[in-house]
């Protein structure tokens, strides 16, 4: 009888701290979640934050914008260095002339933005959705771009300097007349890039020739001189 009840009591203590690690193992994988609401309305330095609004020129550096919606939005000028719009809304955004510096696009969608002569140092552009968006003439020094979609993307004349672009997919991208220098390629994909008259950019990416001078050929064979 005592053998049983030795061992019920240990069998007891077992359980025990069995349900007490189960317990901390719990409490220690716990995730704590803001759920700090934004305000209604939504209000940064005078800009009214949400679709379309209208805040050209505005000061937003170091704004906390993240999970913003501002699907076409002008910002045109407006200065967000360092502002973290992580997980942002940026479709069909006008961002012409707006300062990126430093700034957080962690998985922005900025599919049709445009950010002609927008100025992108530092910036973290990863894993962002920015299909047909314009980055012509942009100023983009040491930014982020890795695993970037940017299918259909205009990078006219754009500067590119030592940038990311790790496993970025710039699918039928418009890189004519830029200047590329420095940047990390390794897995970035050219799918059908037009690289004409780009410094430095990989128009050997394909096999074969590349794509203009195929179509200048086939101009010339077809008696024409112009596109």
């Amino acid at each position: 009888m005592p053998t049983t009840s030795n061992a019920s009591r240990h069998r007891a203590a077992a359980l025990a701290v069995a349900a007490l690690l189960l317990t901390n193992t719990a409490a220690a994988q716990q995730v704590i979640v803001n759920t700090e609401e934004r305000p209604s309305p939504w209000i940064e330095n005078g800009c009214t934050i949400g679709p379309d609004a209208q805040c050209p020129g505005v000061d937003l550096s170091f704004a906390d914008l993240r999970n913003a919606n501002l699907s076409g939005a002008n910002l045109a000028g407006a200065n967000l260095a360092r502002a973290d719009l992580r997980h942002a809304n940026l479709n069909g955004a006008n961002l012409q002339g707006a300062i990126l510096d430093g700034a957080n696009l962690f998985t922005v969608f900025m599919n049709g933005a445009d950010l002609t002569g927008a100025r992108l140092h530092g910036t973290d552009l990863s894993f962002v959705r920015a299909g047909k968006a314009k980055f012509d003439n942009a100023d983009i020094q040491a930014a982020n771009f890795e695993k970037a979609l940017l299918k259909g993307a205009s990078f006219m004349k754009a500067r590119i300097l030592n940038a990311d672009l790790l496993e970025a997919k710039f699918y039928e991208t418009n890189l004519e007349g830029a200047e590329m220098q420095g940047v990390r390629l390794r897995f970035a994909v050219f799918q059908d890039a037009w690289m004409k008259d780009c410094k430095g950019c990989p128009i050997h990416w394909q096999t074969g020739e590349p794509v203009w001078e195929t179509e200048a050929r086939e101009r010339a064979r077809q008696g024409r001189t112009t596109p």
